[in-house]
């Protein structure tokens, strides 16, 4: 409850005060930060709002699609449109990138596979992923 309350105080006072911010908690800092500094060993090693930060480290789009029916063929076909595409192990989903990836032309290709798709998703970039390109460390206390 208190940890809430911080983040409304803070919302209240955003855009009227300047609030030095320091957390671990890199969800916070993207929900709360209109700009973020990320510190590694005491030197600042990327600057910027979440935003430009998560660009920073990938231009890359992400689909994560849940389906049945997957065949190496199928996967092997996305590969071919100038996409990159594998099935996660531990989830069974697939996960399908690229620079300009086009939804539409993703599910049309799927359907015409004869794959049933059950769910699809964009997924986006985190300040954690930021932090762990960008160190090449795992976050720490």
């Amino acid at each position: 409850q208190s940890r809430r309350a911080i983040w409304d105080y803070i919302a209240e006072l955003k855009g009227k005060k300047t609030i030095l911010l320091t957390t671990h908690y890199l969800e916070e800092a993207d929900v709360l930060s209109d700009r973020v500094g990320i510190i590694d060993e005491g030197k600042i090693v990327a600057l910027g709002t979440p935003d430009e930060l998560k660009k920073k480290i990938s231009d890359t789009n992400t689909m994560i699609i849940s389906a049945e029916n997957l065949s190496a063929e199928a996967i092997d076909g996305l590969r071919t449109m100038d996409r990159y595409a594998e099935v996660d192990s531990a989830s069974g989903n697939l996960r399908v990138w690229g620079k300009d990836l086009n939804f539409r032309e993703i599910m049309d290709y799927l359907h015409s596979q004869g794959i049933v798709v059950r769910s699809a998703a964009l997924e986006q970039p985190t300040l954690e992923d930021v932090f762990l390109q960008i160190t090449g460390k795992e976050l720490r206390e």
